[in-house]
C-alpha cells in the first residue's frame, strides 16, 4: 500500500507521466521556459521518437527519456538521471550528436543547424563539482578559450545538481525555484504549498495525484518505484562497502607503515620499547621482526 500522495518524478513513470504524455505538455513547455530564461520563449513542442539507431547496424544507437521539437525546429532531449555514471558527461555529448545527424538534408545542404539542448535532471552530484555547493545549475556551450566568449552558441548542454537545491517553501523567489522545489519534494507532500499556487502547478499536483490512476497506470507506477528504490539500494549499499574497504586499506597502509618504520629503528639499534612508543606496535609484533 503506497503512502506517498503524489509520484516519484525520479521514477520512470513518474517522469514520463508529468513530461511525456500529449495531454501534459504544457508542463514540459513551462519548466523549458523557466530553465531556458534567456532564450526565445517555446510555445509548442512535438514529441519525436525517443529510440535512435546507429548509421549502421552495428552502431550503438540511444534511448532518450525524452526527445521534443519545437516550433522553430529546435531539438531538447531531456534525460532523468538517477544515479550516478562514469561517463555520463560522454554519454551526453553523444546524444547530441543524434539530432546533429538526423538533420542532415540529403543533396544540395549549406549544413545550417537548429539548435540542440541537452537537459540532465540529476539526482546526484558530479564528483568534481561537490565542493561547489551553492552553484546547481550548469549551462555548457563551446567556448573560446582565450576571449572566454562562446564560440557556437546552437549546441547547449544544462545539468542540474538536485541535491544541492536545499531551498524551503519560505525561500522560494522565483518560478525556477518552484519547479526544483516540486520535483525535489513532490513524493514528501501531501497537498500543494501556498508558495505554488501558479495554474501550471495546480495541473501539475493532479496530474501526481495516486488516487486518481487507473489500476493499471497504479501498477505500472509501483513496479517502477520499485525499480527506482533497488536501485537506490544498490548504489547506498556499494558505498557503505567503498567505505569499510576504503577503510580496511587504510588501517593496512597504517600497518605495513609502522612495520616498516619499526625495522628501520632495530637495524639503527633502537630497543623494543623505543619502538614501541614510536610506532604503537606491541612488544611481540617488534621481536618476530628481527
Amino acid at each position: 500500500m503506497l503512502k506517498e500522495k503524489y509520484i516519484n518524478p525520479f521514477t520512470d513513470f513518474g517522469f514520463k507521466k508529468l513530461f511525456g504524455e500529449e495531454p501534459n505538455k504544457d508542463l514540459l513547455i513551462d519548466f523549458l521556459n523557466e530553465i531556458l530564461k534567456d532564450k526565445e520563449k517555446i510555445h509548442d513542442l512535438n514529441y519525436k521518437k525517443t529510440v535512435k539507431s546507429g548509421v549502421t547496424l552495428s552502431d550503438r544507437g540511444a534511448v532518450f527519456d525524452l526527445y521534443c521539437e519545437n516550433e522553430k525546429g529546435e531539438k531538447f532531449i531531456v534525460e532523468m538521471q538517477k544515479v550516478k555514471q562514469k561517463f555520463f558527461k560522454d554519454r551526453s555529448v553523444y546524444y547530441s550528436t543524434f539530432p546533429i545527424r538526423e538533420q542532415a538534408i540529403r543533396g544540395e545542404w549549406d549544413f545550417e543547424l537548429k539548435a540542440i539542448y541537452t537537459i540532465g535532471i540529476l539526482d546526484f552530484i558530479f564528483e568534481e563539482n561537490k565542493d561547489c555547493k551553492d552553484y546547481f545549475h550548469w549551462e555548457v556551450k563551446l567556448m573560446e578559450t582565450t576571449k572566454k566568449t562562446v564560440f557556437f552558441d546552437k549546441l547547449t548542454y544544462i545539468y542540474l545538481e538536485m541535491p544541492k537545491f536545499i531551498k524551503k517553501e519560505t525561500e522560494l523567489k522565483t518560478k525556477f525555484d518552484k519547479w526544483l522545489f516540486v520535483l525535489r519534494h513532490l513524493p514528501n507532500l501531501q497537498n500543494r504549498p501556498k508558495a505554488l499556487q501558479e495554474r501550471i502547478f495546480e495541473k501539475l499536483f493532479k496530474t501526481a495525484e495516486i488516487a486518481k490512476f487507473t489500476p493499471k497506470q497504479r501498477q505500472d507506477y509501483e513496479d517502477s518505484l520499485k525499480s527506482y528504490r533497488d536501485l537506490i539500494n544498490s548504489m547506498n549499499t556499494y558505498k557503505e562497502e567503498g567505505k569499510v574497504e576504503g577503510k580496511q586499506e587504510e588501517a593496512l597502509k597504517n600497518k605495513q607503515d609502522k612495520i616498516q618504520r619499526a625495522k628501520e629503528g632495530l637495524k639503527k639499534g633502537y630497543s623494543v620499547k623505543i619502538i614501541s612508543d614510536l610506532t604503537g606496535l606491541t612488544d611481540s609484533e617488534i621481536k618476530k621482526l628481527r
